[in-house]
């Protein structure tokens, strides 16, 4: 073989080498960049676009600790906390007591104190039994309880925590509390009227009575409430049970208040993205045939294409070289 002919197959091989490496960095940056866009999809939150939208934030109060001016007592099983609603009956004819409480939550049942239904009242009737509190018969509420009372949120009537006989350590209901009742006595309560400017944006959920015991905040206040019926309109104090209690729950109307009911929302996210796939693949009929004889073809050279065929010329190249040159 001359000299001549040497390099022309040299330069034959060394062309087609860099050909095929060419290739694989083709292939692998295509694989590269296929994992790039898994990993990244793998950390996108699925529930970022969900995130509950509610009129009214809730309002955050840390119930009072031990040595806090409102902090009144414990034994262990029940916590008290101080209330300038709270009253005793002068004269004092027995150890009977309790609260009627109001709850009111946001669109996401979080507490909140009525920013957002200002001069709108709750009223209960409680009957000529409380005659004597001057917070009853009837006790009201009026929104925002951040304007018009010393302590908005004096209870912690709901959730729970080990470090706590009762409550999760937050307070989220406004009450009026009763001492000095006789222990045979019944406390009567009306159904909760809703008057004002923003009464059609609360809705009544409904009532969580307790009698005879300490009260139980390990209830839901949405899920436990009861219709008026159901939870009886009164309780009547005895010797072993002296302490009695109910608590209206309240809730923001998402209808009214223009906010979708936050449980709702992946379902219908999950709906809009279900109807938009459908307008999409009716609208690109065509291009998803398109798409799919592009598929067809790469189906003959998976992964490889055009610069399979070039390394395919640039060998039959070298063959025909090689084959002249000898």
């Amino acid at each position: 073989m001359s000299a001549d002919r040497t390099r022309v197959t040299v330069a034959a091989g060394v062309f087609a080498l860099c050909l095929v490496g060419i290739l694989g960095l083709a292939v692998m940056g295509g694989a590269s960049a296929d994992e790039s866009v898994a990993a990244s999809g793998a950390t996108i939150d699925p529930d970022a676009s969900t995130n509950a939208t509610v009129s009214e934030d809730a309002y955050v109060e840390a119930a009072p600790e031990r040595g806090d001016p409102y902090y009144e007592a414990s034994n262990g099983d029940w916590v008290s906390y101080i209330n300038p609603r709270d009253e005793y009956r002068s004269p004092y004819l027995g150890d009977g007591s309790g609260q009627i409480c109001v709850t009111l939550l946001n669109e996401a049942g979080e507490p909140i104190v009525g920013e957002t239904v200002p001069n709108t009242t709750v009223t209960i009737e409680t009957g000529d039994e409380l005659n004597w509190h001057s917070q009853a018969n009837p006790m009201t509420v009026q929104y925002p309880v951040t304007d018009h009372y010393d302590r908005p949120l004096d209870a912690d009537q709901f959730g729970t925590t080990p470090d706590l006989a009762q409550g999760d350590g937050y307070m989220d209901s406004h009450c009026i509390s009763i001492h000095g009742q006789p222990e045979d006595s019944t406390i009567e309560y009306g159904e909760a009227q809703i008057d004002g400017e923003h009464a059609d944006k609360i809705e009544l959920v409904g009532y969580i009575q307790q009698a005879h015991d300490t009260w139980d905040t390990s209830v839901d206040p949405i899920e436990d409430a009861e219709s008026y019926e159901e939870a009886g309109g009164e309780w009547t104090f005895r010797p072993d049970g002296s302490h009695g209690q109910v608590t209206v729950v309240l809730q923001l109307d998402g209808d009214a208040t223009g906010v979708d009911d936050p449980t709702d929302e992946d379902e219908t996210n999950s709906s809009n993205d279900t109807e938009q796939s459908n307008d999409d693949d009716e609208e690109t009929g065509e291009a998803d045939d398109d798409a799919d004889d592009d598929a067809d073809d790469g189906d003959e050279l998976p992964g490889f294409g055009i610069p399979a065929v070039i390394v395919a010329l640039a060998l039959a190249a070298l063959v025909g070289v090689r084959r002249r040159s000898t």
